[in-house]
């Protein structure tokens, strides 16, 4: 199995992304009565409860992090785990009163161009000329799924739109695509397993700070029993330990500017998740340029896995900007 993980990495990160999209089947029977916040900090506990076992037993581990290596896991921690989330879910609500949804999603999908250029500078990753274009196609691909019923409406989000919502959107995108790159640097020091257990051990404090500065004492007090089973434990155990724990296994064998297109697998799965019937989507209809959009991400994916073989390994350097 460790054979077929290192040999299809890259399509392995983007089966992660796409399980990310999964929470929305369960994620939809919270939303009515807990935030966004209130239901990523129960996610996380949940999931810290599961991996404590693993950072016991793989205490010894941490000490070859070394101070950069704690740095990188706690900017993933607070950032890409905590306050990404809690930002992209600001830029769309603030998005929502105005009917400028475009602008956080296309503003979003500048999260692949950050993180190539952070492994660039983090990592030094340098790519080869066929990569740029297969990168381009990606990005169209993706366009064109997430605004297939209106390939224009980004042009007029972006006349239109508000400071707010774009500061936030883009604040979420470097967030999430320092994740990637930071997440591949950890890795050269520890385990998966222990990469995935800091992660959501130290973004527990900082989720939980969160919550009491927007509903104090009373925002724990909005739980009920039937939150849990099903919905909060499937939202722990599919789209959180099993997705997290698949994705760092397969991005410690591939090249982070690699991992940020497969990771546009997510836009991808969550835009056609919204095709189902409620309470699962919101029954939006399937266009075809969706359809073609999606066969195009996957045969860059395809693509980038079959190159990646031939492609030299990609050592995990101090974080200051690289030589050359």
């Amino acid at each position: 199995m460790n054979k077929v993980l290192d040999r299809y990495a890259v399509v392995f990160v983007a089966i992660a992304a796409t399980l990310w999209a999964s929470d929305a089947y369960f994620r939809n029977q919270l939303v009515q009565h807990l935030s966004a916040t209130q239901i990523v900090v129960a996610e996380d506990a949940l999931v810290t409860l599961f991996l404590l076992p693993v950072l016991i037993r793989s205490r010894h581990e941490l000490r070859l992090l070394g101070a950069r290596g704690w740095t990188a896991v706690g900017i993933i921690a607070a950032g890409a785990q905590a306050l990404a989330t809690i930002l992209f879910t600001a830029s769309f609500s603030i998005a929502a009163q105005h009917q400028l949804f475009a602008e956080t999603f296309v503003l979003q999908q500048t999260q692949p161009l950050i993180a190539i250029m952070l492994a660039w500078i983090v990592l030094g990753e340098r790519r080869r000329p066929w990569f740029w274009p297969a990168a381009a196609v990606a990005i169209v691909a993706v366009y064109m799924v997430v605004f297939a019923s209106d390939p224009l409406s980004p042009v007029s989000a972006l006349q239109n739109g508000r400071l707010e919502v774009g500061l936030l959107a883009l604040g979420a995108a470097v967030l999430w695509a320092s994740g990637t790159v930071l997440g591949r640097f950890a890795l050269g020091s520890i385990s998966f397993w222990s990469m995935t257990a800091l992660r959501f051990t130290l973004a527990l404090p900082v989720l939980v700070i969160v919550v009491l500065a927007q509903s104090g004492l009373g925002g724990f007090g909005h739980y009920r029993v039937s939150d849990f089973v099903p919905n909060l434990l499937a939202i722990a155990l599919v789209p959180g330990l099993l997705a997290l724990l698949l994705y760092y296994r397969a991005l410690s064998k591939t090249p982070a500017s690699m991992a940020t297109i497969a990771e546009m697998a997510y836009p991808v799965a969550a835009t056609l998740i919204a095709s189902a019937p409620p309470p699962w989507g919101f029954s939006q209809p399937i266009y075809g340029t969706q359809i073609v959009g999606t066969v195009l991400l996957l045969g860059v994916i395809v693509f980038l896995n079959w190159t990646r073989e031939k492609a030299p390994a990609v050592i995990a350097r101090p974080l200051t900007v690289a030589e050359g």
